[in-house]
């Protein structure tokens, strides 16, 4: 069996932007380099100054050197026929294959990570960055953050964890059913192994036990397990910091929603970016003028005593009203779209030909508006959402009153039919915030109920 143990310099602009600066790579066949190749490339985009200061090359360097459609196929006659291996082998794999994918190339190489290798075979060190294995073995790196130094330091690690190796690790790692090569490189199999397969909230963990995304899962296990192969730049750079992960159960999709939308806005984890905004500062609200029209409007939160709808920001407030305008043929000028204007167009509505060109009643124009206010958020009633829970003797719930979500919970079943009014929920709730995206999340969940 040969291996291609490799080492990859790069531009540093993550998965799809990153170019290869410099290659090395070993042919071992577990005992013995039987052939090696390293080159400088030429990334045909500039070497930001921090990758500069940390690897030493220069834009000047590669300037004459080859670019990787030159190289490509040395590579790949090199490595054909081997299995690929790496120090965090999903960063140099993926950012490879990107170059052979620009190309048109699909290359594709079994996969070995001495990351994973080294926590299986040399457990309990304080970390497995390459520096560090490196001391605690007493193998020299000869150009540390140069790829020839680093491929040559990882083939003689690989050596080792060959010779080590008495409970068959590379074998069972080499497995097509194995996942561990694809398996983010800090994280150990047994978290994923013991991940349930039920509805819940999972947290990813980077290695100093804070929290860097939060998700909502049907089937916890299979989706943790769907980031992993993930080609997305995010998921990838998420994945090679993640240590750890954790999960809470909740019986039900609703509850995951819910959950989910309040840890993200009580621990702001780096990569969720969709639900992170804590504060909403725009309200939608209606009133009556002197004709009896009823307007839709907005202004700053604080200056609404009752809402319709909160929004984050007057663009996503604007782009809401513009919705009910187009679905109930709402005038633009009477929802505060337009000012100071005669005629009624909006540059994403079609032309009014209702109230305002006098072909309809201010009676007809209220019921579409009416109908339209009610379409908005879960309305004014007290509700109690009821769903399974995590044992088959429990429920779980989510409480509205009057219209303000209060927050989920979980009560035994006989308990649960001894509360006659959606009020006496209240006590067995987590409290929780009221805010956009627990509407749009509770609107579309009632909707789809009411279906």
């Amino acid at each position: 069996m040969l291996y291609t143990v490799i080492d990859i310099e790069t531009t540093g602009n993550g998965y799809k932007g990153s170019k290869i600066t410099e290659i090395s790579i070993f042919v071992f066949d577990g005992k013995t380099v039987i052939d090696e190749f390293t080159s400088l490339v030429n990334p045909e985009q500039n070497i930001p100054p921090f990758i500069t200061n940390l690897t030493g090359i220069t834009n000047a360097m590669v300037r004459n050197a080859p670019k990787f459609y030159e190289i490509a196929r040395k590579v790949e006659e090199i490595t054909k026929d081997t299995i690929f291996v790496a120090h965090n082998v999903n960063f140099d794999y993926n950012i490879i294959q990107e170059e052979f994918k620009n190309l048109g190339f699909d290359f594709k190489r079994k996969k070995l990570c001495t990351v994973r290798l080294s926590r299986k075979i040399i457990p309990g060190l304080n970390s497995y960055s390459l520096g560090n294995i490196c001391s605690v073995e007493n193998i020299a790196i000869n150009g540390r953050h140069r790829a020839k130094g680093d491929a040559e330091a990882t083939t003689e690690l690989f050596r080792r964890l060959i010779e080590r190796d008495n409970n068959f690790t590379i074998n069972s790692f080499l497995n097509p059913k194995s996942r561990q090569a694809t398996l983010p490189p800090l994280l150990d199999k047994k978290v994923v192994d013991n991940l349930p397969e039920t509805f819940g909230v999972y947290y990813f963990k980077n290695i100093e036990k804070e929290i860097i995304y939060v998700g909502k899962a049907n089937n916890i296990k299979q989706r943790v397990i769907s980031h992993f192969y993930d080609k997305k730049k995010k998921e990838q750079t998420m994945c090679l910091e993640t240590a750890d992960i954790s999960y809470t159960k909740t019986g039900s999709e609703l509850l995951a929603l819910l959950h989910e939308s309040a840890e993200i806005k009580h621990i702001y984890p780096k990569f969720n970016r969709a639900q992170r905004r804590a504060s909403e500062a725009v309200g939608l609200f209606s009133y009556e003028d002197q004709k009896g029209i009823i307007h839709l409007a907005t202004n700053r939160l604080k200056l609404i005593p009752n809402p319709l709808m909160k929004f984050y920001s007057i663009g996503e407030a604007r782009t809401y009203i513009e919705n009910l305008c187009s679905e109930f043929e709402l005038c633009p000028k009477y929802c505060h779209l337009q000012t100071n204007v005669s005629g009624c167009f909006h540059y994403q509505i079609k032309e009014c030909k209702g109230i305002c060109c006098n072909k309809e009643s201010v009676e007809d124009y209220n019921i579409r508006v009416q109908k339209a206010i009610k379409s908005i958020g879960i309305g004014a009633e007290n509700l109690v959402l009821k769903e399974k829970g995590r044992t088959e003797n429990e429920i779980g719930f989510a409480l509205i009153l009057d219209g303000i979500y209060q927050g989920f919970g979980y009560l035994d079943i006989a308990q649960s039919n001894q509360l006659k009014n959606p009020e006496d929920f209240q006590f067995f709730i987590q409290p929780q915030k009221d805010n956009r995206d627990i509407q749009r999340i509770l609107t579309a969940y009632i909707k789809k109920r009411e279906a």
